[in-house]
């Protein structure tokens, strides 16, 4: 874990409720995939933890969707303001389990820790697909992004405006892959987990109060025991994942 002061580069949406910020960072942001940020924002006393979209030289990226105080007060952010926050936070995908014909698996916002994943998979030799739920066509986003990597990219929409009508599940169907990994809300997850049958990693959501594992706040139970998303997690393999009844 490190802290350090982030420059806001560029902040804008790139769909309905949905921005992408670009960070100048001083500090290494990640050492692995799936690992998040925790952002001071003035005025709050929780920070806020977003994923990590991309990580390269001096530039971070995040993807964020407005659902409070936090990530509003956020999206109204210019370049050349400055974020205060802690990086590399979490346990991230692990890259090795991956195989040739990796499954990238995400809902809305979820996508975004997927793209620094099939990016390091692509440059690993892997030949990964990414399928992407989302409510409608407004709401799509990323697709190109992936597909410039060298992934193959399907589309879900529930009201059919592109791809596949239905869920990210639908889209799966008739896709053949080595390893799974999902990131989303977590009745997707856990869609995702009954609809697969092979290995596969999965990233969480939680509210957190600290970020880094001392106030057990966002503790959820495992086969191996309670154990933190912020510290533990967010990625946890799929023999481990319990699912509340």
């Amino acid at each position: 874990m490190e802290q350090g002061i982030f420059t806001v580069i560029e902040n804008a949406p790139i769909a309905p409720g949905t921005y992408r910020m670009v960070l100048a960072c001083d500090t290494p942001p990640v050492t692995a995939p799936g690992q998040f940020v925790n952002i001071r924002l003035p005025g709050l006393f929780l920070r806020r933890p977003i994923s990590v979209c991309d990580a390269e030289g001096d530039r971070l990226t995040l993807l964020y969707k407005t659902v409070g105080r936090g990530t509003e007060q956020m999206a109204a952010m210019e370049p050349g303001q400055t974020l205060e926050m802690l990086t590399g936070l979490g346990n991230g995908f692990t890259l090795a389990d991956g195989g040739k014909t990796p499954l990238l698996v995400g809902g809305g916002v979820g996508a975004a820790p997927l793209y620094l994943l099939a990016k390091k998979l692509v440059a690993g030799g892997a030949r990964p697909h990414v399928a992407l739920g989302f409510n409608r066509a407004d709401e799509v986003f990323y697709t190109e992004r992936f597909a410039a990597l060298g992934a193959d990219v399907t589309v879900a929409t529930a009201d059919g405006s592109v791809g596949v009508k239905g869920l990210v599940t639908d889209a799966m169907a008739e896709l053949s892959y080595s390893y799974v990994y999902a990131c989303g809300p977590e009745a997707m997850l856990r869609a995702v987990w009954e609809r697969t049958e092979g290995d596969g990693q999965f990233s969480f959501e939680a509210r957190m109060g600290c970020g880094f594992g001392a106030c057990m706040g966002c503790t959820r139970e495992t086969v191996n025991g309670p154990r933190r998303v912020c510290r533990d997690g967010p990625v946890f393999r799929k023999e481990e994942i319990l699912w509340r009844t």
